[in-house]
């Protein structure tokens, strides 16, 4: 059995955007909280530059991987949905979740305490999500045929 790459550059793309969200959201975010010296609004001023920093990445990413799945997959594959929902948790996080805790997080900076909310575990959710759908998406980038 022979494993073939359908797209390359594909696979590269959803394996570096995976590296990236697992790297920022579900390591970074928490750990910098933990240095010495680092209080909370400068915690939140260094995640709102990471952030906005990685929603850049994600919308290149998700350009990229437009580009190669029009001419390779059809419009209702697996790939062509996962795609969709991926976009839309993008989509989510871009214009709502992120500016919304950027605002946040400013109230914070300047010592006004905004009330509680969920806005993190939807980000957090939305992330576990994407990594789930666009693993889904890289393994079935490789096709196996028998020769």
């Amino acid at each position: 059995m022979n494993t073939k790459v359908q797209s390359p550059i594909s696979v590269i793309t959803v394996f570096l955007w995976i590296g990236f969200v697992c790297a920022i959201s579900f390591m970074e975010a928490w750990l910098k909280f933990r240095a010495p010296g680092i209080t909370l609004p400068l915690g939140l001023s260094i995640g709102r530059l990471v952030f906005g920093t990685l929603n850049k990445v994600e919308l290149f990413f998700a350009l990229v991987l437009l580009i190669q799945l029009i001419p390779h997959e059809r419009a209702l594959s697996l790939n062509g949905i996962i795609y969709v929902i991926v976009i839309s948790l993008l989509a989510t996080q871009t214009l709502w979740i992120l500016p919304a805790l950027d605002t946040r997080a400013e109230m914070y900076i300047q010592n006004i305490i905004p009330s509680p909310s969920n806005l993190h575990f939807y980000y957090v959710g939305a992330d576990f999500i994407k990594v789930v759908c666009l693993s889904i998406y890289g393994i079935t980038l490789f096709k196996t045929s028998r020769r």
